[in-house]
């Protein structure tokens, strides 16, 4: 079962966009797609996305595949690889980026050590990927405040 955040209700409702379950898998795996290429895919093969396992090396192959091949048939070019720093940000650190800490601070919530250790990695992936850089995105503030309570 995917990941289903309350900040992000509208995105799972149509899938118009890509959720953020299913971008820490497409860092997992290794690939970018454009916002063009999520929407070109028909319902049932962002739905398959959605669902599909990449926890283990033959998942996250197997993902790389569908997606490649799904993408290519659709016609608006090829998905991208992905460096390997990026990659690796889909297993979030066990302490709490500084970006991301004064970009919290910023919003009005303290992150500290303590809040970072009652998230799981889903949710610290979620945060660093709204909050961990120099523009915080839309949903950052509602995330903070569904996810640190």
């Amino acid at each position: 079962m995917i990941r289903h955040f309350n900040f992000e209700d509208e995105i799972h409702h149509q899938l118009a966009c890509v959720p953020m379950a299913v971008r820490r898998k497409l860092d997992r795996v290794g690939l970018k797609i454009s916002l063009e290429q999520w929407q070109a895919l028909g319902h049932g093969e962002r739905l398959a996305v959605c669902h599909l396992p990449t926890a283990a090396a033959e998942e996250c192959d197997a993902m790389r595949i569908f997606l490649d091949e799904a993408i290519r048939a659709r016609g608006p070019g090829a998905a991208k690889p992905l460096p390997d720093e990026v990659r690796s940000a889909a297993e979030p650190p066990n302490a709490p980026p500084a970006q991301l800490v004064e970009n919290a601070r910023a919003a009005g919530v303290a992150v500290g050590q303590a809040q970072w250790d009652r998230l799981d990695a889903d949710e610290r992936y979620a945060l660093i990927k709204l909050g961990g850089g120099a523009q915080c995105g839309h949903n950052f503030t509602a995330a903070l405040q569904e996810l640190l309570r």
